[in-house]
């Protein structure tokens, strides 16, 4: 099989998620280092448009969003199950939360003027305001990933005391006694907010947790390379698509072979265009052609995008 490359920055809180899935894996992968914000004209060339951070790479497959990307790990290297027997629907629907809701309060509480000043006091002015301006063009004219920061920091509060509260009572992970991918979507949110170093102390109300997140980041990254953008568009270009999934969803209107895009529902509303090889409930997948990387397949989950006839 081929490698295992993640396209990610150091800085990325859901690389972060990717990354700490990887070492708890016990896995070994390759990193290409992306730039924080546009342009990304190597990872575009994979992705064909999508520009979200990170991206996963296996030969000519591209897996955008970490539910997806999770998902295929879990698969390759079940131990220890991101998904556990106990409570498979749990873990999901509390990882979603954790991703998006809790995700958004955390981006909030963390940027205010402080945090900002602290997360980006390696960036120059300029490349502040370039940052700033990237992030503004993501959210568009929506309100994504923005929430009031009384509201923020009283659901930081509300959900910190209620882990310390299950840890205090002898449950040992976000969603059960069991490790599942729950844990994972929790540890990237309060990785973030430590990085805002002043703001951090919101968490030493709640010792419980922090000695869960301590366990979490022992986990580690893994074996880990970093290689050059150029050798994973060889990578792709020199491998096929693995065999995919030609089912189409019943009702959706549309079939395989169709040319589609693929669209984020809340941020970063960039559309990828393609060929429609797989429409299910849990995954769609696209058949692209690039000049630099071939053909490629890319994979999106159902959940969060909208798929519908090209233009």
């Amino acid at each position: 099989m081929p490698d295992i490359i993640l396209h990610q920055y150091a800085t990325s809180p859901f690389s972060e998620k990717v990354r700490l899935v990887l070492g708890a894996k016990g896995l070994t992968w390759n990193a290409v280092e992306i730039p924080p914000i546009l342009p990304k004209p190597d990872l575009l060339a994979l992705t064909g448009g999508y520009r979200r951070t990170p991206v996963m790479q296996i030969g000519a497959d591209i897996y955008c969003d970490t539910a997806l990307i999770c998902d295929v790990l879990d698969r390759l290297s079940p131990q220890p199950p991101l998904y556990p027997a106990i409570a498979p629907a749990q873990s999901r629907i509390m990882a979603a939360w954790l991703d998006g809701v809790l995700f958004t309060a955390s981006v909030t509480y963390a940027m205010q003027p402080a945090g900002v000043q602290q997360m980006l006091a390696h960036l120059t002015p300029a490349q502040v305001q370039a940052f700033m301006a990237d992030r503004k063009a993501m959210r568009g004219d929506t309100n994504a990933l923005r929430m009031p920061l009384p509201e923020a920091a009283a659901m930081l509060h509300e959900t910190l005391g209620r882990l310390q509260e299950q840890f205090a009572a002898g449950v040992q992970h976000v969603a059960g006694p069991a490790l599942s991918i729950a844990d994972f979507s929790l540890f990237h949110n309060l990785w973030f907010i430590r990085r805002a170093q002043s703001l951090a102390a919101i968490l030493d109300g709640y010792p419980l947790v922090k000695t869960w997140f301590a366990r979490m980041q022992a986990y580690g990254h893994g074996k880990l390379r970093v290689v050059p953008p150029e050798t994973a568009i060889a990578d792709a270009l020199t491998h096929d698509p693995l065999p995919h999934d030609t089912t189409i969803l019943p009702g959706s209107g549309l079939s395989g072979g169709d040319a589609v895009s693929v669209t984020p529902t809340d941020y970063a509303k960039d559309p990828v265009a393609g060929v429609l090889l797989t429409l299910t409930e849990h995954v769609v997948t696209i058949r692209r052609q690039d000049p630099r990387a071939g053909a490629v397949n890319v994979h999106f989950p159902r959940q969060g995008y909208h798929v519908q006839p090209a233009a």
